[in-house]
């Protein structure tokens, strides 16, 4: 007799900050794709508009499908990512796909990207502004554009990842993938964890791939890239390079 093969569980973890808003509608986005096994994991860092009460009530709602991590503080997007990914090992998860909250990653090509992780055997695969077919949001003022080409250019010049899209921060992991790379001492936080993360998944000599997407600007909220941010992620690449880590 055949056994019938189940799906895999994916987790979508999603860090939070001041997101009551966009909040809902990406669970509706990502409910809407009536893919097998989906489950949503809000990782919210005690936002002071409530954005954790709004996740609270939409756990309720969709019965467990969507879980809630509480966190005391906000100490940076790494950390949150590193917190709501062991979450998500921790219960099973074979697929852990990350993204914002923001709307900024389209929740549409979330099957694209789980079906190609399995297709093509990759370690992860990347939701690529970069890439043939990917584009940038249009509202985006040209410096904005220029910085996010250059970032690019530059962490690859020093890193080698051969990644076009290295600081991209909409991905599809394998549950192996993060086991391997040895998630729990991932230590850079703000963009410089997405790069941290591809740097150790290449060292590993594991496949990344990268589909198109367009990278749409924020529907409400205002962005977290702040002058820190940018100057922890000029300096994460040499870190990498020459530092212990990965």
């Amino acid at each position: 007799m055949a056994v019938e093969k189940t799906s895999p569980r994916i987790v979508v973890v999603v860090p939070t900050y001041n997101e009551r808003t966009n909040l809902p509608i990406l669970v509706d986005l990502l409910m809407d794709l009536r893919l097998p096994n989906l489950h949503i994991l809000v990782v919210d860092d005690n936002s002071p508009d409530g954005t954790g009460d709004v996740a609270d009530r939409l756990a309720a709602e969709t019965s467990g499908l969507v879980g809630v991590l509480h966190r005391t503080e906000k100490n940076g997007l790494g950390r949150a990512y590193v917190a709501g990914m062991t979450r998500a090992l921790a219960e099973k998860a074979e697929v852990v796909i990350q993204m914002d909250a923001d709307l900024s990653h389209p929740a549409s090509v979330v099957p694209v990207m789980v079906e190609k992780l399995f297709a093509e055997n990759a370690a992860v695969v990347i939701g690529s502004r970069y890439v043939e077919g990917g584009s940038l949001a249009t509202e985006w003022p040209w410096h904005r554009k220029a910085l996010s080409v250059w970032a690019n250019f530059y962490v690859n010049a020093i890193l080698r990842l051969h990644v076009k899209d290295a600081t991209a921060g909409f991905k599809a992991w394998r549950a192996d993938t993060l086991k391997s790379i040895d998630l729990p001492t991932v230590r850079s936080n703000g963009y410089s964890f997405q790069v941290e993360m591809n740097y150790r998944t290449v060292r590993r000599g594991l496949r990344i791939v990268e589909v198109p997407i367009r990278f749409e600007e924020r529907v409400n909220g205002e962005s977290k890239l702040g002058l820190r941010v940018q100057i922890e992620s000029a300096v994460a690449p040499w870190k990498l390079r020459f530092g212990k880590q990965g």
